[in-house]
């Protein structure tokens, strides 16, 4: 019996012994996807973590994630395999300089992406996914200050397709601005059938080459439904695994870095693996803890999110 399968025979007992679920993010190793419960993006999988019966989450993505499914899920034991996933762009929002900066606004009414600590999302009116920022924007009355947080490469976008002036706070993904726009020109010129596929947290230059800009289970679902035979695509490669999955014969490339070398893979995300996520579901620790104040004021965006979304 290999490693692997040991590993993996491992944690599909403890997930019976527990009656745990494995929620796994896009971006994270195959290894992982693989034997996920249940693989998504963050609209997905915050759905997942509401609806789910099982009496242990084991999240395997980032720490705001892991967040986002214990404040939905209160009563449950929610792990991450590896607690210092973190993420560069929740990182970029500190709760104490976004309080001074919702101060400055008092009369906005705040919409974070869901990419925040709880500590921002429990400051906030409102949280929106990459998938639905627009819908929801779009939904709010047009004499309504909207302050959008905390990525600017997203309230950007949404700024443009939704039609409204929003404030932004300048928050960014350290993943999605690593791009090179010189290399993915090159890429064009090399492959002018390919079409350019981006997630919206790009760069503005790098989002006005895409032909077509979404989350990343929109980026799935183009993939699939595109008639184009190959794609160039601009976000963390992790989601190449599934697109492989769904669409073996076409074409997949993903861009490099500013520095020549394809180095975009999120260093957070891969910080989980396979024995990590054995051990956490065997100790349950690394597990998810937060103030119950904090819990409660964060929830009330995220409901209303999810109802906004239906």
């Amino acid at each position: 019996m290999s490693a692997d399968t040991a590993l993996v025979e491992a944690i599909e007992q403890l997930k019976r012994e527990r009656n745990a679920v494995v929620l796994a993010h896009y971006y994270q190793e195959p290894e992982i996807q693989d034997i996920a419960d249940f693989i998504g993006d963050s609209l997905e999988l915050s759905r997942k973590a509401a609806n789910t019966n099982a009496d242990v989450i084991a999240f395997c993505g980032v720490h705001f994630m892991a967040e986002t499914a214990k404040i939905l899920c209160p009563e449950k034991t929610v792990v991450l395999p590896d607690f210092d996933a973190g993420c560069s762009l929740a990182d970029d929002c500190p709760a104490d300089e976004f309080a001074d900066f919702r101060a400055q606004h008092p009369d906005h009414f705040v919409v974070s992406y869901i990419n925040c600590t709880a500590a921002v999302k429990a400051q906030s009116d409102l949280i929106c996914t990459s998938s639905n920022a627009v819908d929801l924007v779009r939904q709010l009355p047009e004499d309504l200050p909207v302050l959008f947080a905390p990525d600017r490469n997203l309230g950007r976008w949404v700024q443009r397709h939704s039609g409204r002036d929003l404030t932004l706070w300048p928050g960014r993904c350290a993943v999605h601005e690593a791009f090179s726009e010189e290399a993915l020109l090159q890429l064009k010129l090399e492959h002018p059938e390919a079409e350019v596929i981006a997630h919206p947290e790009c760069e503005e230059n790098l989002l006005d080459l895409a032909d077509f800009i979404g989350s990343t289970s929109k980026l799935l679902i183009h993939a699939q439904k595109s008639p184009a035979n190959s794609f160039i695509v601009l976000t963390e490669p992790g989601i190449l695994h599934q697109m492989k999955q769904r669409v073996p014969d076409k074409t997949l490339m993903d861009v490099p870095g500013t520095d020549g070398c394809s180095c975009n893979a999120c260093p957070h995300m891969r910080l989980n693996t396979l024995e990590k996520l054995r051990d956490c579901l065997d100790t349950l620790e690394p597990a998810i803890e937060m103030e119950e104040s904090i819990r409660v004021q964060a929830l009330a965006p995220i409901e209303r999110m999810l109802a906004m979304s239906r």
